[in-house]
């Protein structure tokens, strides 16, 4: 393995590792001994891949949105069917998907976003910029909706994908503080709800 390969290797190690720390215990609550420890390297490796753990929560976080926009084109391609039913999908791996478990409990937004926004402005910014891509593409989904006939004309995507995110993002709040998956059940019927045609 070449000596860039092996450095990208390390790096990734110590993403992935410290990923479900960070899930569990949040941001300020995982020491950077206990990552060191978890990843099994000195801090000096650390402090080579990253400047600070600052740094280290940014990168984290590019990561994570990044693999999230994959995600959703994998479950959008498999869903293949109508735009409502791809909208439908990811509302249903929100609750409960047997790959990754459900998205909500394992979601670094929903874990981090009060927490970094007083912390930290470029980690703020980096999951400000993650929600905002997610909303436009829900929106663009609702677009193509209305135009094969699975969304009703009368809403405005932009808007209802504001919505939407806003309820899920709610939900998932409740559910973890509940410890109960109900309010996302509850999510996903006020969502249909949302988006049926008005009866004449």
């Amino acid at each position: 393995m070449k000596r860039s390969d092996k450095s990208a290797a390390v790096r990734q190690h110590i993403l992935n590792t410290s990923f479900k720390l960070v899930l569990r215990k949040g941001f300020a609550g995982v020491g950077l001994q206990e990552i060191l420890t978890a990843c099994d390297v000195p801090k000096g490796s650390f402090y080579h891949y990253f400047a600070s753990k600052e740094a280290f929560g940014c990168a984290l976080l590019e990561q994570y949105i990044a693999d999230y926009k994959v995600r959703i084109e994998q479950l959008w391609q498999q869903a293949d069917g109508s735009a409502y039913a791809r909208l439908m999908a990811l509302w249903q791996a929100w609750i409960e998907d047997p790959v990754h478990g459900g998205w909500a409990e394992n979601c670094l937004i929903v874990k981090l976003a009060a927490e970094v926004s007083d912390l930290s402005e470029d980690m703020r910014q980096i999951l400000n910029f993650g929600v905002a891509r997610l909303t436009e593409r829900i929106a663009a989904l609702l677009r193509e909706g209305q135009q094969e006939g699975s969304i009703p004309q009368r809403i405005d995507p932009a808007k209802m994908a504001q919505v939407m995110y806003q309820l899920w993002l709610g939900a998932a709040l409740l559910a973890k503080l509940a410890q109960d998956k109900a309010p996302l059940y509850l999510a996903l019927e006020t969502t249909q709800q949302l988006l049926e045609p008005i009866k004449e």
